[in-house]
Order: structure tokens, then C-alpha cells, then sequence
């Protein structure tokens, strides 16, 4: 994964999608319109957190290079430096993965 010049704002998290699978679970070959996007992905970058009432900043749950699952129409897809990645919003983010 090559360096993603970017950085997210509040409580924004960007990641950078797992490559869809080639094969299904049965052994048969995927067609590319076939594919659905993954579901999961590498975090590339955490916001600095949301600001809570008592104006104290919260401290992000997550943290770059944390595998993360998030919800299938969470987040904005954008391509940033010839990468696409996922900004989504720390509560879009339903659980780390080890």
C-alpha cells in the first residue's frame, strides 16, 4: 500500500478497500461484474476525533494500519492519488478485525 497524501478532518477515518475476491467460495471464477466491493479494508488515516459538548476532543477507536468492517453504503468513495479509498465517519465503522 503506497502513502495516501490526505488528511481527514473530526471524527472522519479513510480506508483503503480489500482487493475483491478472483474466486468464489466454490472455486468458480469471478467475471469482474460479478464481484462485489469488500466489506473490509486497511485504515490509511484517523481524523483527530469528534469534538464532544464539554469541548474536549474524543480519542479515535481506531488507528492507521487497523483492518476495519464497515456497512456496505457507509462512507464516500473518493480516488486520491491514483488510489481509491472510503471516508467514513468513526461510528460507520461496525468492528476491527485482530
Amino acid at each position: 500500500m503506497a502513502q495516501i497524501n490526505i488528511t481527514p478532518l473530526e471524527d472522519r477515518i479513510v480506508v483503503q478497500r480489500t482487493e475483491a475476491e478472483d474466486v468464489s467460495s466454490g472455486g468458480i471464477l469471478l467475471p469482474e461484474s460479478a464481484k462485489e466491493k469488500p466489506q473490509q479494508g486497511t485504515v490509511v488515516a484517523v481524523g483527530p476525533g469528534k469534538v464532544l459538548d464539554s469541548g474536549e476532543r474524543a480519542t479515535p477507536d481506531v488507528s492507521a494500519g487497523d483492518i476495519v468492517l464497515f456497512g456496505k453504503y457507509g462512507g464516500t468513495e473518493i480516488t486520491v492519488d491514483n488510489q481509491e479509498v472510503v471516508i467514513l465517519r468513526e461510528s460507520d465503522i461496525l468492528a476491527k478485525i485482530g
